[in-house]
């Protein structure tokens, strides 16, 4: 599974709070200009790629623009960070001083009044858990082993490479889950735009690949 991250939008050329604005330019802007965006399309699309993305519309730009035709998956939406969502940081660091640091400190907090890093997180894993191609969605049995089982969520079982276009928190919950960190570590990740993070399946579940790696 290849996770793209999204184009940049101008929230992530001004600190701000993400708010699911579209890319600045759309996929035209300076970190994805056609050379950049052939070698992501090197790296993402073979023939069977299957393609899902967030509900941002970055996202969807993005996908657009590697040629994939994507399914919208409301399980690798950001955060939803409540009032704080599409502010300036500074904004935030000034009006709700405690409440940021609570909310840095604590997975579990949500003084904005939206969603938690560990409601994130645990969003993220139950999604990526359910395309691993050994659950019993996808050989066909169901957990107990009587009957068939439900597709993965939102749709997303099934064979083949696997590409995700998404923003940076959704990559840091799965690579959280992946590797066991605590959600507020794993924030400590660098994901640059249009980077590439890699998961590979194993019977015993996700291994990584590679992370943040950028196109030549």
């Amino acid at each position: 599974m290849l996770f793209v991250r999204h184009a940049t939008t101008l929230a992530m050329r001004e600190p701000r709070f993400p708010s699911g604005l579209p890319a600045g330019c759309a996929p035209a802007s300076e970190d994805a200009d056609s050379s950049s965006l052939a070698r992501v399309i090197r790296l993402a699309v073979e023939p069977g790629t299957r393609a899902f993305v967030s509900p941002a519309p970055a996202a969807a730009q993005t996908a657009a623009a590697l040629g994939l035709v994507p399914v919208v998956v409301t399980a690798l939406a950001e955060a939803d960070l409540g009032r704080w969502g599409g502010l300036p940081y500074r904004t935030v660091a000034a009006e709700e001083p405690e409440g940021l640091a609570r909310w840095l400190a604590d997975p579990d907090a949500a003084p904005h009044g939206g969603e938690t890093l560990a409601e994130l997180t645990a969003r993220v894993a139950r999604w990526l858990d359910s395309t691993h191609p050994h659950t019993p969605a996808h050989t066909g049995a169901a957990p107990n082993g009587e009957g068939a089982a439900t597709p993965g969520v939102d749709g997303a079982a099934g064979g083949g490479r696997v590409v995700v276009v998404c923003d940076a928190g959704v990559i840091r919950a799965a690579l959280g889950h992946v590797l066991g960190i605590e959600p507020g570590r794993a924030g400590l990740i660098d994901l640059a735009p249009l980077s590439t993070t890699e998961l590979t399946a194993a019977r015993e579940g996700w291994r990584v690949a590679h992370v943040n790696r950028k196109v030549p």
